[in-house]
């Protein structure tokens, strides 16, 4: 018996050791389910992660209303951090980011508002894993709040995914409330299925509003929620980690 629970444990170990943590993670602007702004408090949750890279939503990212909090993350968690703001005015910068420990070698921002509604995009960047130059392509995104408009973006965002020999993460904040609403149907189209635990509210989780992604999908070993004491205070969502395996042939 102990045999084969050492066994297991290091099977689990050498898994871990061929796998990169990803995570993503609706920071609701810092603000928690006490009230409370602490861009501190996030990133004691980002840091109890212990992931690779990290997707974050609803990020404040400077202007005269509310300070940048991509600093405080930056130097708490010594990860790189880079910005995909989707509302940009003197006032207040707000929207994407991206942390990551792992080089990234390009970025790009994809423009998703939909009419009037409020403006939206995706983080779109490449990240090197492993150094021989086969980057990971990494969408992070947070999608509008009807329907409608969530269809246009995921036919937007499947239309950009135009480098099918690159493995793709998307992941974010989908605001998809129905298990299978049309934009979650669509984009079985590019990627299969994945599970989807809840992180939505994050006291009390009734839905799955944070998704992560992944094509090809057999790199995808598993995806759950960090439910720690403090990622329950720190803002309405939990956030999502999943582990992918660096190579295809895994």
């Amino acid at each position: 018996m102990n045999d084969s629970v050492l066994t297991l444990r290091e099977q689990r170990a050498a898994t871990d050791l061929r796998a990169l943590r990803i995570a993503t993670y609706n920071i609701h602007g810092t603000v928690g389910t006490d009230g409370q702004a602490s861009p501190e408090r996030i990133a004691g949750v980002i840091r109890e992660l212990d992931a690779d890279i990290v997707a974050l939503q609803e990020v404040p990212l400077g202007g005269s209303f509310a300070p940048n909090a991509l600093p405080v993350l930056r130097e708490m968690t010594g990860m790189d951090a880079i910005a995909g703001p989707t509302l940009d005015t003197p006032e207040r910068r707000y929207g994407n980011a991206i942390l990551s420990r792992l080089p990234i070698c390009a970025t790009r921002s994809l423009d998703l508002s939909f009419g009037t509604r409020e403006a939206r995009g995706a983080l779109d960047v490449d990240v090197e894993t492993d150094g021989t130059g086969s980057p990971l392509r990494v969408v992070a995104t947070h999608l509008g709040l009807s329907s409608r408009e969530r269809r246009a973006q995921i036919r937007a965002l499947i239309a950009a995914f135009d480098t099918p020999r690159m493995p793709v993460l998307l992941m974010g904040d989908l605001n998809e409330w129905f298990v299978w609403g049309h934009a979650l149907r669509m984009l079985v189209t590019h990627f299969r299925a994945a599970p989807a635990p809840r992180t939505f509210p994050s006291r009390l989780p009734v839905f799955a509003l944070d998704r992560i992604w992944m094509h090809p999908a057999d790199r995808l070993i598993d995806v759950t929620v960090h439910r720690s004491t403090r990622a329950r205070v720190a803002s309405d969502h939990l956030p999502l980690v999943a582990r992918i395996a660096r190579e295809h042939h895994y």
